[in-house]
């Protein structure tokens, strides 16, 4: 799909990943007056005019904006984030749908797959099982916008795609405490230690579980490799493929920054999932996707743009 000529609706698309898809959408010569951004103030997604409002004459949507946070934030919110994600996404895909949108690509999560499925996580164990509990609401809510798309491709033929992403991390991340998953969290709870000059920082959990990181901007150019050639209603993967123990990526954060003090985990505090990676030989199949960014230099590059704010 050519993407210059066309009208693009990119929700949540002044947040952390909707800046990216837009330099993204940029890069490859889309003009900015032709791409509609949405911000959850003043476009609520979840009020059924609103969604048939902003896709008034657009051709393509990315729909980014979502509801989310890290473990602490999914286990306060459980009703809120099932309900936002859920209605959000399936609002706006019926008005996309009845709008005549030419096609339609959500933002999945690895959240949404079963607790304990193989490592790398294939997109064929997708529905073979229940999520980790402490996300599920979440990850269920992401789930069920995959079964809306395939409902829609046979019923109305209708162009929607479902990818799944990996743990984002970059620049513009969500860095308050309430809402930062673990690299944005364990930077700020660094940074406010070495200015109050505290020599220690507690961690959560164990440090046992491995996650899978994924560079935003990395993430903004395989999203939208996707709507330019990837077809099909079954989701796939979009990850950096690389598994890490969450204790080896905490030092790797304390190395980064410089800070000489302790790590005290807290293992009363959960883990969440004990591993998660993606197997992303499918997306560098159907479209030439691989992930660019070493974890090293986007690590870098997320520290300095913090600094820079503070």
């Amino acid at each position: 799909m050519e993407l210059k000529d066309k009208k693009i609706l990119v929700t949540g698309g002044a947040g952390f990943l909707g800046t990216a898809v837009v330099r993204e959408l940029q890069k490859r010569g889309v003009p900015l007056e032709n791409i509609l951004i949405t911000r959850s103030k003043e476009h609520d997604l979840r009020v059924r005019a609103v969604c048939e409002e902003v896709v008034k004459g657009i051709d393509i949507v990315f729909h980014l904006a979502a509801n989310a946070g890290g473990i602490g934030y999914n286990r306060a919110n459980p009703g809120v984030l099932f309900y936002d994600n859920l209605i959000m996404n399936t609002e706006l895909m019926e008005a996309a749908r009845k709008a005549g949108v030419k096609k339609f690509l959500g933002i999945g999560s690895i959240c949404s797959y079963p607790k304990l499925t193989p490592v790398p996580f294939k997109e064929s164990d997708f529905w073979n099982g229940y999520p980790e509990e402490t996300n599920a609401p979440y990850g269920l809510a992401k789930k069920m916008m995959q079964v809306q798309a395939d409902a829609y491709n046979q019923q109305y033929g209708f162009n929607a795609i479902s990818v799944l992403i990996a743990n984002l991390y970059g620049p513009r991340d969500h860095f308050e405490p309430n809402r930062s998953h673990l690299i944005p969290a364990i930077i700020r709870k660094i940074e406010e230690a070495q200015k109050a000059g505290q020599d220690w920082i507690e961690a959560w959990g164990t440090g046992e579980p491995t996650r899978e990181f994924f560079y935003v901007d990395d993430a903004a150019e395989g999203i939208v490799l996707a709507m330019e050639k990837y077809d099909s209603p079954a989701p796939i993967n979009l990850g950096s493929g690389q598994e890490m123990r969450i204790s080896e990526v905490i030092s790797k954060v304390v190395e980064a920054t410089g800070f000489k003090g302790e790590v005290r985990w807290n293992p009363g505090e959960p883990d969440g999932q004990p591993r998660r990676t993606f197997d992303i030989s499918r997306a560098e199949k159907e479209f030439g996707f691989t992930a660019k960014t070493p974890f090293a230099e986007g690590l870098r590059k997320t520290i300095e743009w913090y600094r820079n704010q503070q």
